[in-house]
């Protein structure tokens, strides 16, 4: 059952993991770019993308985390496994991008998902912790 509180907790987790994740989404394609990304050639590389992008993966992962709080019988053991699974699953889009489109733009948007991850995984595990499932 979803409760008041735990909705409320998700929804900062999601705020809270989506602002810091879109702040270093901006520097690092700013960088990338800098280094000769080509936005036009990547078009996750423009904010409109990324941020959009960034907001569906932290809102699809505080969803997988909260199901697993929930319905796992030992969650941590099985986000153990989860977590790596879905990163790079979500890298291979990006590795296809840099071996045909764009070599430093493909290397971009997979050093965007670890910024996405680096920031939702202690968000996730402070607002909505497995210790208090069951």
């Amino acid at each position: 059952m979803i409760t008041k509180s735990l909705a409320r907790r998700f929804g900062f987790a999601v705020l809270t993991a989506t602002g810091g994740a879109g702040i270093l989404n901006a520097l690092i394609t700013l960088a990338a770019q800098a280094l000769g990304a080509d936005a036009a050639v990547v078009p996750g590389l423009t904010p409109p993308a990324y941020l959009s992008l960034t907001l569906i993966g932290v809102i699809l992962g505080a969803a997988g985390w909260t199901v697993a709080r929930r319905f796992a019988e030992d969650p941590a053991r099985v986000l153990s496994w989860l977590v790596p699974l879905v990163m790079v699953i979500s890298l291979i889009p990006d590795v296809l991008i840099a071996l045909s489109l764009d070599l430093v733009g493909g290397i971009t948007l997979g050093l965007m998902h670890f910024a996405v991850l680096s920031v939702a995984l202690p968000t996730f595990r402070r607002f909505l912790p497995l210790s208090e499932t069951r």
